[in-house]
């Protein structure tokens, strides 16, 4: 098999491990092509390719990370990771495991991490490498990343819920939720929605907002509904699609053109967030993105009296 035989075999697992690490598609997508260009330039074949590679991708996604944390305290407003639509890397014994740990929630966790307990704790709870493969990719002892681990594991489960639904629920949840979205359904959102749950959107500033978010059941019932028809009048279109691996949806405007994502965070039988990405800088990657200023503009004027 080639060099680049290889390489295509293992890019899932490597962009994997990338945006897991650096919650970005586009970042993840340049990690990968610089190991490319490291594994090609290297003089020797190593003993293994994936060693090598996993190693190389972690130790890029480590540097470009250290950097994105000066932009991303930075940042106006919420920062939330770049919506990942589907993960290349398969693995079906554990595509529930995976699909957790690509959730918005698992993700804006692992920012709590330092770069270097993000990525051990990627590598060895994620994708299972042993502590020496780890050492190897971080520079660092096997004691020291054995410590790294059970530090990460440590604010990871302090901050996770303790009771989450399993995917069969969130889906059939999920379901009712965007039904009753599309017929404006106040009192039918109401009860879907946790007393105390929070809709709040990344914008970067480049995108209209709710500010620091809109709280409680009532509030978020009544903007959801209201959402609806201007919406549907401009020709505009929700998509439920699975988003980071968890319930979710595509918003379009009349040329198909991508608005925003959603995402639903489900516990204890209630939609306890919902998370737009509407910053057009992280949409890209989904499809050629809209105005949103004009979206709302339009929207906002086919508003009727009653709505």
């Amino acid at each position: 098999m080639s060099r680049a035989e290889e390489f295509q075999e293992l890019r899932p697992l490597l962009f994997s491990i990338a945006y897991r690490i650096l919650g970005s598609v586009s970042e993840a997508e340049d990690a990968v092509q610089e190991t490319w260009l490291r594994f090609g330039a290297s003089p020797t074949q190593p003993t293994s390719t994936k060693a090598f590679l996993s190693a190389a991708v972690t130790r890029i996604s480590i540097d470009v990370l250290r950097s994105a944390r000066v932009r991303r305290e930075e940042y106006v407003g919420s920062w939330f990771p770049e919506p990942l639509l589907a993960d290349p890397y398969e693995d079906p014994e554990r595509s529930a495991e995976l699909a957790d740990s690509v959730s918005m929630a698992a993700l804006l966790l692992l920012e709590r991490l330092s770069p270097l307990e993000r990525a051990v704790f990627v590598l060895r709870e994620v994708f299972g490498f042993g502590f020496l493969e780890i050492a190897s990719a971080v520079d660092r002892s096997e004691a020291a990343c054995r410590q790294l681990a059970v530090r990460a594991r440590r604010h990871m489960d302090e901050g996770r819920p303790r009771f989450e639904a399993d995917r069969r629920e969130r889906e059939e949840l999920a379901g009712r939720f965007f039904d009753a979205f599309r017929e404006g359904e106040v009192a039918g959102l109401r009860e879907l929605l946790a007393a105390d749950v929070h809709m709040v959107s990344d914008s970067g500033g480049k995108a209209p907002q709710w500010g620091t978010g809109i709280f409680g059941a009532e509030n978020v019932a009544r903007v959801l509904a209201a959402i609806v028809p201007p919406f549907a009048r401009i020709g505009g279109v929700v998509e439920p699609h699975e988003v980071n691996g968890q319930p979710g949806a595509i918003f379009r405007d009349r040329d198909g053109k991508v608005l925003n994502t959603w995402t639903l965070d489900i516990l204890d039988g209630r939609i306890q967030t919902i998370r737009t990405v509407i910053n057009p800088d992280k949409l890209g990657h989904v499809g050629p993105v809209a105005d949103a200023w004009a979206v709302l503009r339009e929207a906002n004027q086919a508003r009727r009296p009653t709505d």
